[in-house]
């Protein structure tokens, strides 16, 4: 899979699959970072519903700061550089996605007021994908790391 175009393609197959949004994001990019898919739906899994379905930051905008964190993340403790970095590209996608969507949040995104009482996840329904914009969360996070993460770093 060489084409961008096919990685969006690819989040959205995972998502309408039953993967989480975190998943669907994290594990269409993952192995471009050197992590391959079952590692990735493993790592990613607990940031779907917006962190263990708390409805807290989108689980498509959590994947985008993990994979930031695999491109410019630091491997050390002492690396401020790398972290300055990676907190920056950070906010430069989460940033990107609330312009499009008015919110980083699941529950804003969701139009819900509150977390969930209950850690059982939705079952994944012809109305469930009709009802939310998660589809289209997950495409737009695509997106944008495409347009950040993969272009070539400015000298």
């Amino acid at each position: 899979m060489s084409s961008t175009s096919a990685r969006i393609d690819r989040s959205l197959e995972l998502f309408h699959a039953g993967c989480a949004c975190s998943q669907a994001v994290f594990a269409a990019y993952s192995d471009l970072f050197g992590i391959d898919e079952a590692c990735a739906m493993r790592l990613s899994c607990g940031l779907g519903a917006g962190v263990g379905r708390l409805r807290n930051v989108c689980g498509a905008v959590s994947a985008m700061a993990l994979l930031a964190g695999l491109k410019y993340g630091s491997e050390t403790p002492g690396d401020a550089e790398a972290k300055r970095k990676t907190y920056e590209v950070v906010r430069q996608m989460a940033s990107a996605f609330q312009a499009r969507h008015g919110s980083i949040v699941c529950r804003e995104l969701l139009g819900t007021i509150r977390s969930e009482t209950s850690a059982v996840p939705s079952e994944r329904t012809t109305a469930y994908y009709a009802t939310r914009p998660c589809a289209r969360l997950v495409a737009d996070a695509a997106s944008i790391i495409e347009a950040t993460l993969l272009v070539p770093d400015a000298p």
